[in-house]
């Protein structure tokens, strides 16, 4: 079914909403998606997607033939109300999706087998929502099992996350934590099902060099954002400390890529 809008509608105003306010995309559980790739990488994933909201006077033929094919109810929008739903920053969209969200509880995440442990990553506190949209696509990049957002950082559902993530949110399970001490009993949830799991904190502090470190059961990759050193509590919950020689200090999102490709390259030459 296909809607046409030639006036900023109500519900033009609610997505508006879900661009900038957190509160909003909470309470309604809804948020939006923007960009080829993600749009595309959403369909993939079979994500529950609510409306389809496209251009007009006629969409592209890419947006054209999502339209016809993905059987989400769409909009059409005139330029004037459509630069509405534009990200700051970015040129006006030619489709926006406005997507379910989904929360996964960590109570209920039992990834790996005890043949094929997982790895899951943890980011502390995320203040960018572009570095944890990044993060998350480095992750899906090396085949971990999940995501755990602890503490009181950014939303995943961030538009500007979501486009940071290059689609790869849709892929994978992101869950949030309140701290250590609810990863410390994934992990013992996780050993109770016979998968052998440590929990390694990447620490510029402290800790052995990151090739230097043995990966050949399920792991745990604790990192901070943008700081170099692991909060006490975390330094607690951690079996081993680790730690990426450079000479400056990593981002985040840089941190696990170089920390998930020597898992990586560990864990295929053990098959």
């Amino acid at each position: 079914m296909t809607r046409r809008a030639n006036t900023r509608t109500a519900a033009v105003q609610v997505w508006q909403a879900y661009l900038t306010t957190r509160a909003a995309r909470i309470r309604d559980n809804r948020f939006l998606v923007q960009g080829v790739r993600p749009i595309s990488r959403a369909l993939e994933c079979r994500w529950p997607l609510e409306t389809l909201v496209y251009r007009l006077p006629e969409p592209s033929p890419w947006a054209r033939q999502v339209l016809d094919s993905s059987g989400v109810p769409s909009v059409g929008l005139v330029p004037e109300v459509m630069a509405g739903l534009a990200e700051p920053s970015e040129p006006m969209p030619e489709l926006v999706a406005v997507a379910v969200t989904q929360r996964p509880e960590l109570e209920d995440f039992a990834p790996g087998t005890p043949e094929d442990p997982a790895t899951v990553v943890v980011i502390d506190r995320p203040a960018s929502a572009i570095r944890l949209g990044a993060l998350i696509r480095s992750a899906v990049a090396f085949g971990v099992g999940g995501v755990i957002v602890t503490g009181s950082g950014v939303d995943h559902y961030d538009p500007q996350s979501v486009r940071a993530s290059d689609g790869a949110l849709f892929a994978i399970p992101v869950l949030r934590a309140s701290g250590p001490a609810q990863v410390g009993a994934f992990r013992d949830r996780q050993r109770a099902r016979g998968i052998a799991t440590r929990i390694v904190g990447s620490d510029d502090h402290g800790g052995l060099a990151l090739d230097d470190a043995e990966f050949d059961g399920g792991t745990v990759l604790v990192l901070g954002d943008e700081s170099e050193s692991l909060v006490p509590a975390w330094r607690q919950v951690c079996d081993e400390l680790i730690c990426i020689p450079t000479d400056g200090t990593l981002g985040a999102p840089s941190a696990a890529a170089v920390a998930l490709y020597e898992i990586s390259r560990q864990r295929r030459a053990l098959r």
